[in-house]
């Protein structure tokens, strides 16, 4: 029993919390939870918490269904609703998960993003992210689930209808509470899309937050009579919500993208970093956009990416190098644009964190940055001009994954086939269906 184990018993004691709920995500970033009774708190901390793996998708087969939940007591916080009724008064803690002789489990994409965290500090690096979390507010007919934009704001309009600027204020306050520090919120370019940034933090804790966010935000929306949606493009009209994060790696407290040198104060590890990502972008698509949906969004969502490409300030680039604060050495970072909303932030991190790290390890060397504005450019035109197309569906990025023996060693042998399995099986499910488009136009 170390000091935070004590901390947590002594504040759920002194605080009365009367639920513990032990979360955990399985392989597609879906949230899961144990709920239990603080009695068992300090046995679980010795123990861990037994559950069964094979009731959770990808975890393990019915021959290996033991599964062990390790709360980590370092992600222990307040819920931030029920605070009136004491009888309801909870708390959560993420957990790692591991195999009944102890092992971390090869299935937990918690422990995926930790490798690579422990990869790059064997390089003497810290990876620090700061996500820009895009999202819809909407009200939903139920009776033929007909989506409709609470307001027709558009960029940074102030929104008249009182749910908006309200929700976004509770919202904000509710992570607050939590520990997960906000930077800005503001309405997006298309009605009802909202969104709130995150302070940077390191990976792994940032990826724990991002769940978080989700949960938090829905159920602020709930309270607020509407509904959120992290859909990657819910509106054929409207513009998809992106994940937009910024990257940069340390060095004890030394931003080692920052050059004072370089024109655009970018260093070497940096261009690296930026090299490795852009090589990779196209076999770990089916990682940062998984959803079919995604590759709406990629394809005719307004500032999506769909080439593998980096530029200073151009927001059409798969990877966008900030220029404001050029002298500031510890906001120097780089952006990276294709993550969507709907991504597993622990597999999607863990992938770039690794094709960046791989890029800086063998020295990748950068392409020269786009000038152009890329979603004013065909295909054939950016083909000539040497940019490499992301795919462009989720069949395309499944084949290109299925041969990546990068994706294989990033994720493990377990997590990648599963993957690709269950990403196969979304495929083909929409490919069965009979849409209004084929009936309109061709029945």
């Amino acid at each position: 029993m170390n000091s935070q184990h004590e901390f947590v018993l002594r504040t759920v004691e002194e605080r009365d919390i009367r639920f513990i709920r032990l979360w955990f995500t399985d392989i597609q970033g879906a949230l899961k939870s144990v709920m239990m009774s603080p009695s068992e708190l300090e046995a679980a901390f010795e123990e861990g918490v037994g559950f069964d793996g094979s009731s959770v998708e990808g975890f393990s087969r019915l021959s290996e269904s033991d599964t062990i939940a390790l709360p980590d007591p370092s992600t222990f916080q307040l819920m931030p609703f029920d605070e009136d009724d004491p009888e309801m008064r909870s708390a959560r803690m993420f957990c790692d998960i591991a195999q009944p002789d102890g092992q971390p489990s090869l299935v937990d994409p918690r422990n995926i993003l930790r490798r690579q965290v422990q990869d790059a500090a064997n390089d003497g690096f810290t990876c620090m992210v700061a996500p820009e979390i895009e999202f819809y507010l909407v009200d939903v007919l139920k009776d033929n689930f007909e989506l409709h934009p609470t307001d027709n704001g558009a960029y940074f309009d102030q929104a008249t209808r009182n749910q908006v600027p309200r929700f976004r204020r509770h919202a904000m306050s509710r992570l607050e509470s939590m520990g997960i520090a906000t930077e800005f919120s503001h309405h997006e370019t298309a009605p009802g899309q909202q969104e709130i940034d995150l302070r940077h933090a390191d990976v792994l804790t940032m990826s724990d937050n991002i769940m978080t966010f989700r949960y938090v935000v829905k159920n602020v929306a709930v309270e607020e009579g509407v509904q959120a949606s992290f859909m990657p493009k819910p509106f054929e009209e409207h513009s998809g919500s992106g994940m937009h994060t910024h990257f940069s790696l340390f060095e004890g407290d030394e931003n080692a993208f920052h050059d004072p040198d370089d024109e655009f104060s970018l260093s070497k590890t940096a261009k690296q970093f930026i090299a490795g990502v852009l090589r990779h972008a196209r076999e770990m698509s089916a990682v940062t956009n998984q959803w079919v949906n995604s590759y709406k969004r990629l394809m005719f969502g307004a500032e999506a990416p769909g080439a593998a490409t980096w530029g200073v300030s151009n927001s059409s680039a798969l990877i966008r190098v900030p220029t404001y604060r050029l002298n500031k050495p510890e906001s120097r970072r780089v952006e990276i644009r294709s993550l969507d909303s709907a991504a597993n932030p622990y597999l999607a991190y863990a992938v770039l964190l690794a094709a960046g790290l791989k890029g800086i390890r063998e020295g990748y060397d950068p392409v020269e940055p786009a000038e152009d504005n890329l979603n004013m450019l065909s295909r054939r035109e950016r083909r000539a001009m040497g940019y490499e197309d992301l795919p462009s569906s989720l069949d395309q990025a499944l084949r290109i994954f299925e041969r990546s023996e990068f994706m294989a060693e990033v994720l493990g042998e377990h997590i990648f086939e599963y993957f690709l399995r269950s990403k196969w099986d979304n495929w083909h499910s929409y490919q069965r269906q009979i849409t209004p488009y084929e009936l309109n136009n061709n029945y």
